[in-house]
């Protein structure tokens, strides 16, 4: 139970408005080819958030699902005894000519139709052979850096900050979430 209390607290958090950290509308990527978008991603870096605080080692894994949506599945290392946490949630593309935005629950199926806990979800960087992804939210308040392999090199990951920095976002709060090449 305590589990799904904090996943609900932080997609409930996801849901509400913050005031955005730069004057400047959050560009996405002109174009996702979500074939090549799904599997599996590895946590390089994000922001600091309620529902990660005990979590290690992120990996997201999407499949798609028959209907069209996307299933997510997110596991983590607890930070006390480094046992296996997962939850499940879907993902659905929210702007079909880009592909670039979508939005994510991780709530039960029968609490979906309410609304509630329904995230943004925007990739704002890609590489050009999907070896890495950068995602976010239009307010700017999380963000996470992510990896087709387990490490990524110290000088894309400067790349990517870079052009992190230019669009607004404050890198320093970034927090590792393992080590880098």
């Amino acid at each position: 139970m305590p589990q799904f209390k904090r996943i609900l607290l932080g997609l409930l958090l996801c849901s509400v408005p913050s005031p955005a950290k730069a004057n400047t509308e959050l560009p996405t990527v002109p174009k996702v080819d979500l074939s090549r978008y799904l599997g599996t991603w590895y946590e390089v870096a994000r922001f600091p958030n309620s529902f990660q605080k005990n979590c290690d080692q992120a990996i997201a894994n999407y499949s798609l699902k028959e209907n069209g949506d996307i299933e997510v599945l997110n596991t983590c290392l607890r930070k006390k005894d480094q046992s296996q946490d997962e939850v499940r949630g879907v993902a659905r593309v929210e702007d079909k000519t880009t592909g670039a935005k979508l939005s994510v629950t991780f709530l039960p199926g029968w609490l979906r139709w309410t609304g509630i806990g329904v995230g943004k979800y925007w990739i704002i960087d890609l590489g050009a052979d999907y070896e890495y992804a950068v995602v976010s939210e239009p307010n700017r308040k999380y963000l996470w850096i992510l990896s087709r392999t387990v490490k990524m090199s110290a000088e894309l990951k400067e790349k990517i900050l870079e052009r992190l920095q230019k669009q607004g976002f404050d890198t320093s709060k970034l927090i590792s979430s393992r080590e880098q090449e």
